[in-house]
């Protein structure tokens, strides 16, 4: 093994014991971590009470850090391990094998009537897709379809949060905080996308 190689490793090891003395010491609030997915790198992070934000390469991971050290706290770390289950779930996601996510969540960033629609997205099964009007009538509101939208525009948890299965009345995509490219590559593995998509 050449220095630089040894380099590497040693300062992967002092990453990996800072960030578990940090834990262990209870200076960790937040633990991040990227990870690759056919929709583009992923910015994973967590609080001790769940998974907090899941952000596309298009949102600058390095802003939401920033964010997330304001709204929830400055003592982040890339902590890869903390988020080890969230990566596994999504891997299987991804490879098909997997259909929802059985992790906890933390609603922390969203509030009120956005909190509120986030929390029942999951209620839209795999491979099925709602209209905003729709979501507005679940949620008890069915007024609120340009609010549904909102709620859907800022959800800080995209692809562990379905968003994606929310779409006009029309049929069309509406919108997606990671652009329509990767809406549609979510849909399409989800099987939700062309005459057998299930509505519902």
């Amino acid at each position: 093994m050449n220095s630089t190689a040894e380099d590497t490793v040693r300062v992967g090891l002092l990453k990996a014991r800072l960030a578990t003395t940090a834990a262990e010491r209870g200076d960790l609030d937040v633990a991040y971590r990227v990870v690759d997915s056919p929709v583009g790198p992923l910015l994973l992070a967590a609080t001790g009470a769940g998974l907090v934000r899941v952000a596309f390469a298009s949102e600058d991971h390095d802003a939401v850090l920033e964010t997330l050290g304001r709204r929830i706290s400055p003592r982040i770390l890339n902590a890869p391990a903390r988020l080890d289950p969230v990566a596994e779930q999504l891997d299987a996601y991804f490879a098909g094998s997997r259909r929802s996510f059985d992790l906890p969540v933390d609603f922390a960033l969203s509030s009120a009537f956005r909190r509120t629609v986030q929390e029942h997205l999951p209620d839209i099964a795999y491979g099925r897709t709602a209209t905003y009007k729709e979501v507005a009538e679940l949620v008890g509101n069915p007024k609120a379809v340009r609010a549904v939208g909102t709620a859907c525009a800022t959800n800080p948890l995209p692809v562990v949060v379905p968003c994606h299965r929310v779409l006009r009345s029309d049929g069309g995509l509406g919108g997606y905080l990671g652009g329509l490219d990767a809406k549609t590559t979510l849909l399409e593995l989800e099987g939700a996308l062309g005459e057998d998509a299930g509505r519902g």
